[in-house]
């Protein structure tokens, strides 16, 4: 019997990160006789009083929402970091070791529309949206080492409220799977002298069967070592640090491929697909 990775168990390895992933294509074989449903109707107003995020009405805390035509950005209410917590270490023990963590947390709403997603807008709301993530990472990356964008998308993935948003955290210490892949792609660098992410972006090019979808800049695809069902990553065609550093044609190409990447997780499951999704660039102070 001759090794098959299209039929036999295997590891991947995943550069960013310098791990190993099982892979169990056969898997996919069995047979399924779990749970199938249709999913709900999504029937939100575009308006809704009750919403803290929607425009003009009251958060929890007491503060009343502009009547934003566009993205808002506001102070998380209940901050997972604050800013001014002191600094400190305990440590009883080698053990039981805790350091205080300073940062700001912010939410963003992506559209004024309590019931529109990101791909249910117009290109031209997400370039807004593109622009607001690069301006909070300029922004905060003068204070903080990491800056993370996110979305949780969906109750499933714990989202806490339904109209459309995301978050943006800013940090002093760089989280373990940032700082993971900073130093692996730091040592590529220094192996093979071109970007590690760059090299890959082309190798998927030149093979095409992971590509989902593509532009003339930007290329969404399955990385080789996806751990979830369904997982994407979304790749720069150049050598890009940050948000911040694309072009204008950057970024109304990033708009549009994420509009068409996330129409097809809603197309495929036809409902409005739940998610994580969030941003890696380079540390603010390399």
């Amino acid at each position: 019997m001759t090794f098959n990775p299209a039929d036999h168990s295997h590891r991947r390895y995943n550069p960013l990160t310098g791990e190993w992933i099982v892979v169990a294509p056969h898997r996919t074989k069995r047979p399924w006789q779990g749970q199938i449903e249709k999913p709900p109707q999504d029937t939100r107003p575009p308006y809704d009083p009750k919403c803290y995020l929607c425009p003009g009405n009251k958060r929890s805390e007491g503060a009343h929402n502009p009547t934003y035509q566009s993205t808002f950005v506001f102070q998380n209410d209940f901050s997972s970091l604050l800013a001014d917590t002191p600094a400190g270490e305990i440590s009883p023990h080698p053990l039981l070791r805790a350091k205080s963590e300073q940062g700001v947390c912010r939410v963003i709403c992506f559209s004024p529309r309590h019931d529109l997603t990101l791909p249910e807008m117009p290109v031209s709301a997400i370039r807004q949206v593109v622009d607001v993530w690069a301006g909070q990472i300029a922004e905060l990356g003068q204070i903080y080492r990491w800056v993370q964008i996110f979305e949780n998308k969906g109750a499933i993935m714990g989202c806490s409220n339904p109209h459309p948003h995301g978050q943006v955290w800013g940090q002093q210490s760089l989280p373990n799977e940032p700082k993971k892949e900073d130093m692996q792609q730091q040592a590529y660098f220094e192996k093979h002298g071109t970007p590690l992410l760059l090299d890959y972006a082309q190798i998927e090019l030149e093979q095409s069967e992971r590509v989902i979808v593509k532009n003339e800049h930007w290329l969404a695809v399955v990385p080789y070592w996806a751990m979830w069902p369904f997982e994407t990553i979304l790749l720069p065609q150049r050598h890009v640090l940050r948000l911040t550093d694309l072009t204008d044609f950057e970024r109304d190409a990033l708009a549009e491929i994420l509009k068409r990447l996330l129409s097809k997780y809603d197309n495929l499951f036809e409902a409005s697909f739940p998610y994580s999704m969030g941003w890696h660039g380079a540390p603010t102070d390399s």
